[in-house]
């Protein structure tokens, strides 16, 4: 019995993640590696139903990161949002505004149901990690990824400018393997620079967040 009392009441008190943006890339791996941390997570995303991951303490919650009602819904009752949203290849060629105007709705929401924590993931050319972009890839990148990164600096700048105890990740390039936990936090401006890492060592950072409070506030860059 007093065995069955500590695992209910070990329950109870679970630190509940939202993952928005969960059923694929970073936010798929994100979802793994919180379960498997002992987190109890709540997966939105619009393809949510289609998960392959089957866990008790995993909440399939189908909804749209820029409708209200269904951050709101998702918002209710988590501790931490961990925020990892992506657009395909297609939309780049096109304005982007996913990043930031599902970061209005999500602040929101957190705001108006008390939820402190936010974690984000941005990339290497968001915010003030783009004047450490060499001259060599400038060029390509503005053609290629403008349009993406002008909006998550936009998103960046929202988050900055919220009450939020907040932390964005700004990954390298991106790309298929395993988590080594070998990856570098570049938080000194000086030190930024591209490179690769791979989604579940992002994952793995992100995870990280949610219990350590070192990089409150901050925006390193992740690579190896």
């Amino acid at each position: 019995m007093g065995e069955c009392r500590n695992t209910a009441i070990e329950r109870s008190v679970m630190t509940t993640v939202l993952v928005v943006g969960a059923s694929q890339g970073i936010g798929l791996e994100t979802t793994r590696r919180a379960l498997k941390a002992g987190y109890s997570v709540r997966a939105l995303s619009r393809s949510a139903a289609s998960m392959t991951i089957d866990d008790v303490h995993l909440e399939k919650q189908s909804g749209d990161a820029l409708v209200n009602a269904d951050i709101e819904m998702a918002v209710s009752g988590v501790d931490t949002v961990i925020l990892s949203l992506g657009v395909k290849l297609g939309d780049l060629l096109r304005p982007v505004s996913l990043f930031s105007s599902a970061t209005r709705v999500l602040i929101e929401a957190m705001k108006k149901h008390g939820v402190r924590r936010l974690i984000c993931v941005t990339g290497f050319g968001a915010g003030a990690s783009e004047a450490r972009i060499s001259c060599l890839q400038r060029m390509p990148f503005r053609i290629v990824f403008g349009r993406a990164y002008a909006d998550k600096s936009l998103q960046e700048q929202l988050i900055e400018n919220s009450d939020l105890e907040w932390t964005i990740a700004r990954p390298g390039v991106l790309i298929h393997g395993p988590a080594t936990r070998r990856y570098k936090v570049l938080v000194d401006s000086s030190q930024w620079r591209n490179g690769i890492i791979s989604r579940a060592d992002v994952a793995d950072f992100l995870v990280r967040q949610i219990s350590d409070k070192s990089y409150i506030g901050q925006a390193p860059v992740l690579v190896y």
